[in-house]
């Protein structure tokens, strides 16, 4: 790990030190099986028992027979620190049922319920936290989640820059699914559900105080739809991922890791509004790292492309979907960008921090 002593803004930021801040402290004590895939939800295998009586034919007794279902169910929780509370597209609130639920969907999991824990700045206006609750309640509606328990938690002024609201989700994984960033294969290809960077331009460019012409609005937006959608076209799939905090890049990059494959994307495939591009420029950044609430990345076998892409683009959240990659042989771990221009550099993880408090 960098030698960094203390905690700093850029490990939360989805790059390579949030990474190393991961594997190296947290993984190190908490490591086991289940954890060790670093997915963003953890499926775990349920065995149900059950007892059956069965009548005897004449001559025979009555028998008991036990016999037991293996099932599964996908379990993920998240925190929620963004700043600020309210921002175009949506709020923390919004932002806390949308980013669990993705979370669980990314597993191919139906999600189905949601705790709810919130920390509260002493001089938080009740109107404020009532807006933010009201916020959660109509998403879970729209997803067809319930939030079924949670905690409140009040800390002294100035100790939790107003709000901060913790969540954790539990959905149902179907048969026949296997979803994991581990199981990215050589000849597969890569889509993407829509435009980058819209949800981590709209908070900086609100942050900053910046206006433009076309105004800028978070992307978020609940995904459990699309994915039951691409379910239904080829439970095939093999990754899949919402590129949050770190953005396309340390998604495409995690996935070359955990899979152990390289990955090459077309620059020019990769879809980027031109507000957000404008926006980039003017404030030094990178689009490719720039965080998203609303977009997936999918990894698909070849033979399955065509039909998943075609039911991505059938659903409102991936009217937009693209192919822009595939999945190669050559440099396992490692992302390689083909540029505009006909060249190839590496598509690495940010060492530091553009965006920090971004969800």
């Amino acid at each position: 790990m960098s030698r960094e002593d203390k905690v700093i803004l850029a490990h939360g930021a989805g790059g390579r030190l949030s990474h190393e801040l991961v594997e190296e402290i947290f993984v190190k004590y908490f490591g086991n099986p289940v954890l060790a895939r670093l997915d963003d939800a953890a499926v775990l295998h349920i065995m149900q028992h059950a007892t059956r009586n069965t009548k005897g034919t004449r001559g025979t007794k009555d028998a008991t027979r036990n016999t037991s279902t293996d099932f599964r169910i996908a379990l993920t929780t998240d925190s929620y620190t963004i700043s600020p509370l309210f921002f175009p597209g949506g709020d923390i609130g919004k932002l806390a049922v949308c980013g669990t639920v993705n979370d669980l969907s990314m597993s191919g999991a139906r999600p189905l319920y949601l705790t709810a824990a919130f920390i509260l700045e002493e001089g938080l206006p009740l109107e404020t936290l009532e807006r933010v609750v009201a916020s959660m309640a109509e998403t879970a509606r729209q997803t067809e989640v319930e939030i079924v328990c949670g905690d409140t938690k009040v800390v002294n002024r100035g100790g939790a820059d107003q709000l901060f609201i913790n969540t954790a989700g539990v959905g149902v994984v179907p048969p026949r699914v296997d979803i994991s960033g581990s199981n990215a294969r050589p000849g597969d290809v890569v889509l993407l559900s829509g435009p980058v960077g819209d949800h981590g331009m709209a908070i900086m460019t609100r942050r900053e105080g910046i206006e433009f012409t076309s105004p800028l609005e978070s992307d978020c937006a609940p995904l459990n739809g699309l994915v039951q959608a691409m379910l239904a076209a080829s439970p095939e799939i093999h990754c899949l991922r919402d590129p949050t905090r770190g953005g396309l890049a340390a998604t495409l990059n995690e996935l070359a890791t955990q899979s152990g494959v390289g990955i090459e994307v077309d620059e020019e495939a990769i879809p980027v509004r031109e507000a957000v591009r404008g926006a980039c420029e003017l404030l030094g950044l990178d689009p490719l790292y720039v965080a998203n609430e609303g977009k997936l990345v999918a990894v698909v076998p070849p033979h399955a492309a065509e039909a998943v892409l075609a039911a991505m683009r059938a659903h409102p959240y991936g009217r937009e979907a693209t192919v822009i990659g595939r999945v190669v042989d050559e440099h396992p771990g490692r992302v390689v960008l083909c540029t505009a221009l006909g060249a190839r550099r590496i598509l690495d993880m940010l060492v530091g921090e553009q965006l920090p408090r971004i969800c």
